[in-house]
C-alpha cells in the first residue's frame, strides 16, 4: 500500500520565488517515483503542472467557509464577496489563515504522515498534526537567521546580529521544530545551526541534501545576443545569480570584482537577480569606479536563466550565510565551474568547486583569475562538477526521505 503523504507548500513552479519551489517540485516527483502518494496542499489557487501529485489549495470557497464557521477561527476575513473569501491583511495574517486551512484539510483527507516545508507552512502542518495526531515531518530549507544574516565583523566567520532577525517569525519555526516528530535539514551547516539557535535535540534532525536532475535543471538554447557579442569580444564572464539580499553576499561579489579588475580589465561580473539590495549594490560599484565592468540584469527565469549559465566562464556564490544553494547545482549540472563560500550547505557535498569564506575577498579574486587563466583548471571543475551533479540526485534525496516515512509510520 502507498503510504500517503500530507504535505505543504507555500510555493510550486511555475510560481515561486526560489529553490524553495524547485525543492517541492524535485522532491515531491521523486517521492511519487518511489510509491509514495503526495497530497500537496497550497495557500491559494494557482495554475501549476504536475500530475504525480493531487494539488488542493487551501482558499477554495469550501474551506474557506469551514474556517469561517470554525470555532477556533482567530483570523481575519474579508465579507465583501458573494462566497466566503478567507485572505489575511498581511504575510503573517495569510500565514496564520492558511495553518487554519491545514485543520480543516486535514480533517477531510486521509493521510499517514503529515509533512511541511519552511517557516510558511509549519503552521499548517502543526494544526494538521493537532487535528488529527498523525506524525509531522517539518523540512528547514532556511532559517531566520540565514534571511536576516548580518555578519558581527568585517572578518567574522558567519556570524549573526540577533537584533535583526524578526522575533514572530522566529517563533513560528521554532513551534514548528518543536512540534515535530522529525526535522529535516538540507545541510549539516542547517542542522548545527538549528541546534545552536533553536534548543533542537541533535537526534531529532536528519540531513537531507537537495539534489537536482532533469526536470529541474534550466533549460534552453544558447547565451543571450549581449553575451555572446561580449564573448567574441574576447571578455570574460562571472555570474553572480540568485537574489540581491544581505543573504547572498552580493555586496562581497562586487568588492571582489573590484579586486579581479585592477589586475585583468578583461573581465566582466554579471549580477542577475533583484531584491532589496539591488540599488545599494549598484551605488556600491560606482563608488568603486567599476560600473563599467558590472552588468545587472534583473530577475532571469525560464529559457535565460539556462542561457546566463551558457555565457558564464565562472559561477560565484559568496553567500553570508547559505543553507544548501541549489543554483551552484545548476550551474555544475551545466558544466560551469563554481566558486562557492565556505558557509554554505552545498559546500559540505561537493569536492570539485572552488571554496573561500564569504568575506575573503582577496581568496576569492586570487580563485577567480587563476581559473580563468589556466585552461585545464577550469576544464577539470566543468568535467568533475558535471559528473558530481549527475550523482546528487531528488532521487537520491527522497529515498532519505522515504526512509524516514517509514520510520514513522512503521
Amino acid at each position: 500500500m502507498k503510504t500517503r503523504v500530507l504535505m505543504f507548500g507555500w510555493e510550486f513552479p511555475p510560481h515561486h520565488s526560489g529553490g524553495l519551489g524547485v525543492a517541492c517540485y524535485g522532491l515531491t516527483r521523486a517521492m511519487t517515483s518511489l510509491g509514495a502518494s503526495v497530497l500537496f496542499v497550497m495557500p491559494k489557487k494557482l495554475d501549476v503542472g504536475a500530475p504525480w501529485v493531487k494539488m488542493v489549495f487551501a482558499d477554495i470557497p469550501e474551506i474557506a467557509a469551514r474556517i469561517i464557521n470554525s470555532p477556533v477561527r482567530a483570523y481575519a476575513w474579508n465579507k465583501k464577496y458573494a462566497r466566503p473569501e478567507v485572505y489575511g491583511f498581511d504575510l503573517m495574517e495569510e500565514v496564520l489563515r492558511y495553518a487554519q486551512a491545514g485543520r480543516e484539510i486535514a480533517l477531510e483527507e486521509q493521510f499517514d504522515i503529515i509533512y511541511a516545508h519552511d517557516w510558511l507552512s509549519f503552521g499548517a502542518g502543526v494544526e494538521a498534526k493537532k487535528a488529527t495526531g498523525k506524525p509531522l515531518i517539518v523540512h528547514v530549507h532556511a532559517t531566520e537567521f540565514d534571511r536576516c544574516a548580518v555578519p558581527a565583523e568585517a572578518s567574522a566567520k558567519a556570524g549573526w546580529n540577533k537584533e535583526s532577525i524578526n522575533e514572530q517569525v522566529y517563533e513560528l519555526e521554532k513551534e514548528g521544530m518543536q512540534a515535530a516528530d522529525v526535522v529535516i535539514a538540507v545541510s549539516q551547516f542547517t542542522k548545527d545551526l538549528i541546534v545552536r539557535e533553536y534548543g533542537i535535540p541533535a537526534e531529532k534532525i536528519r540531513v537531507v541534501h537537495n539534489g537536482i536532475d532533469e526536470s529541474t535543471a534550466p533549460t534552453g538554447s544558447g547565451a543571450l545576443p549581449r553575451l555572446r557579442q561580449l564573448k567574441h569580444a574576447g571578455y570574460k564572464l562571472v555570474l553572480f545569480l540568485g537574489r540581491i539580499t544581505l543573504q547572498k553576499g552580493p555586496d562581497y561579489f562586487v568588492r571582489t570584482a573590484k579586486r579581479v579588475s585592477e589586475r585583468n580589465n578583461k573581465v566582466l561580473f554579471v549580477l542577475s537577480g533583484s531584491g532589496d539590495m539591488e540599488s545599494q549594490v549598484m551605488d556600491l560599484a560606482a563608488r568603486l569606479g567599476i560600473s563599467d565592468k558590472v552588468l545587472f540584469t534583473g530577475f532571469v527565469g525560464g529559457h535565460e536563466r539556462h542561457e546566463m549559465y551558457a555565457a558564464a566562464d565562472l559561477f560565484v556564490m559568496p553567500s553570508v550565510s547559505e543553507p544548501f544553494g541549489l543554483s551552484t547545482l545548476e550551474a555544475m549540472k551545466l558544466g560551469v565551474p563554481v566558486l562557492v563560500s565556505k558557509q554554505s550547505g552545498i559546500s559540505e557535498v561537493v569536492r570539485h568547486a572552488l571554496k573561500a569564506d564569504f568575506w575573503d575577498i582577496d581568496e576569492m579574486a586570487n580563485k577567480i583569475l587563476s581559473t580563468l587563466k589556466h585552461a585545464p583548471l577550469s576544464s577539470s571543475l566543468s568535467k568533475n562538477g558535471i559528473r558530481e551533479a549527475d550523482r546528487l540526485t531528488w532521487e537520491s534525496a527522497a529515498q532519505k526521505v522515504d526512509s524516514i516515512i517509514h520510520e514513522l509510520t512503521a
